[in-house]
């Protein structure tokens, strides 16, 4: 019984040591077996990529020898796309000459029509006058005679920017040049001839920037002539 309990006890030591157990030889195979598979997958991947990349060359190969041109075709060509961008440059640069010249002669064009209520103001302010003038003192006649010279000096810059005033009175009726407010009976003229000016018009050069609003002379034709050529009236 002793001898039992001795030969039981160097087995326990043993457990207790914590020595590991030796390492089977066909778990080492298996392991390296597994690392090989591993990396015979990806060479094969590698291989398939690279032989499909082949596959597109070979397959484009064909359409880009067709593709090829002469150096007669290409010369052509580059003539075709030089001759174009020759014919925009010069299109771009008439546009933009007409540009700056339409910019010159009509860009004073709104600042002028806002001047054109002063220019009107003066002539009223000369037409509420009255007609004995000398009659009066001597400092309103120099008022007067200061904002003739206004109206004047007015008149003379809008004539140096090619601005004219419209005369209207005793001309044909013009719906390019006119526009009338009302119909005069019995004034002895053609119909259409206008007979009063309401508000006088002005022109820029050959642009209209206001309408002259007119009285016309009534008669047996209800329409304005036609035989006047038009005008642009874009200004």
């Amino acid at each position: 019984m002793i001898e039992d309990i001795e030969k039981e006890q160097p087995d326990e030591t043993s457990e207790e040591t914590g020595e590991e157990a030796p390492v089977d030889a066909s778990d080492e195979a298996a392991a390296e077996e597994e690392a090989e598979a591993a990396d015979s997958a990806v060479e094969d991947s590698a291989d398939k990529a690279d032989d499909e990349v082949a596959a597109e060359d070979a397959t484009e190969a064909p359409g880009e020898e067709v593709a090829e041109r002469t150096p007669e075709e290409e010369a052509t060509e580059l003539k075709d796309r030089l001759l174009r961008a020759l014919a925009d440059v010069e299109n771009t640069r008439r546009r933009a000459d007409r540009d700056l010249d339409e910019m010159r002669r009509y860009g004073a064009s709104n600042f002028a029509k806002d001047l054109l209520n002063v220019c009107d103001n003066l002539g009223r302010a000369l037409a509420s006058t009255p007609d004995d003038i000398e009659t009066h003192d001597e400092s309103f006649q120099t008022l007067v005679a200061g904002v003739e010279m206004v109206e004047k000096e007015l008149l003379a810059a809008f004539e140096k920017h090619g601005i004219k005033k419209i005369d209207s009175v005793g001309e044909m009726f013009n719906h390019d040049f006119h526009q009338a407010m009302y119909e005069v009976e019995d004034t002895g003229r053609p119909a259409g001839t206008i007979v009063e000016v309401l508000q006088p018009g002005y022109i820029m050069r050959d642009r209209l920037l206001r309408p002259a609003m007119v009285a016309v002379a009534k008669g047996d034709s209800d329409g304005p002539p036609e035989d006047i050529e038009p005008i642009d009236t874009t200004a």
